[in-house]
């Protein structure tokens, strides 16, 4: 077993820190609707989510329906449907305020990097955690979205932490596909959009049921997988 001296930890923000999956469903399903194209269960939306706007519109567009004019009214005026509706059922998963005071009381830096539009994802943090939380907070648009690892590199640097010293926690395999291109331990949840197998497929080092047990993680700070 190795051990891992953590500094720092990079959370994903749909699907990790805030059940969003209502919402972003809601907002898309309303201008599918709209445009007189099929919609989609709301479950369906764990698979949907996770990599930029892009491929969110992508995924539920039928493929006779992927011209370039329809996609872009499509994102167009999801966007704008999302800006307006998107705190109507988000909510924070249970005990990740708890876990946020835990980790603080271990002095460690936090930082958050969504997929979402960088606006999206600042106003959205603020709005349910404020900013006392944070290092860094960064959304798709300053840099390539996940799974390229710029911005995760980036949030560490700007944390004063070597890569290997950054715990990253996300629900998804891009997620972790992000942090092992980054050279970052991490951490999959099962709270989340996705399942197990998809989490350890793509590089989870840990497998976690509970915020508390992102606290555990850094209070053992051995590496075991």
């Amino acid at each position: 077993m190795d051990a891992v001296d953590i500094r720092g930890v990079i959370f994903d923000l749909d699907g990790t820190l805030l059940n969003t999956l209502d919402d972003l469903a809601g907002a898309m399903n309303y201008v599918l609707q709209r445009c007189k194209l099929p919609v989609h269960p709301v479950d369906a939306y764990r698979y949907f989510i996770g990599d930029g706007v892009d491929m969110l519109v992508k995924r539920v567009l039928p493929s006779s329906a992927q011209d370039d004019k329809t996609f872009k009214r499509i994102k167009d005026a999801f966007i704008k449907r999302y800006q307006e509706y998107w705190c109507v059922k988000t909510t924070p998963y249970d005990g990740i305020e708890e876990m946020f005071d835990a980790l603080h009381e271990k002095n460690l830096f936090l930082a958050i990097l969504s997929n979402k539009p960088h606006l999206i994802t600042n106003e959205t943090v603020r709005h349910f955690f404020g900013t006392r939380h944070f290092t860094a907070c960064i959304g798709y648009g300053i840099f390539p979205k996940k799974p390229d690892p710029e911005a995760a590199l980036y949030i560490a640097s700007s944390m004063g932490i070597a890569p290997e010293k950054c715990l990253y926690v996300g629900d998804t395999g891009t997620d972790m596909q992000t942090a092992a291109a980054a050279g970052m331990p991490r951490v999959g949840v099962l709270w989340g959009f996705r399942e197990e197998n998809e989490l350890w497929e793509n590089g989870a080092q840990w497998v976690v049921s509970w915020p508390s047990e992102v606290v555990d993680i850094v209070g053992n700070s051995v590496l075991v997988a």
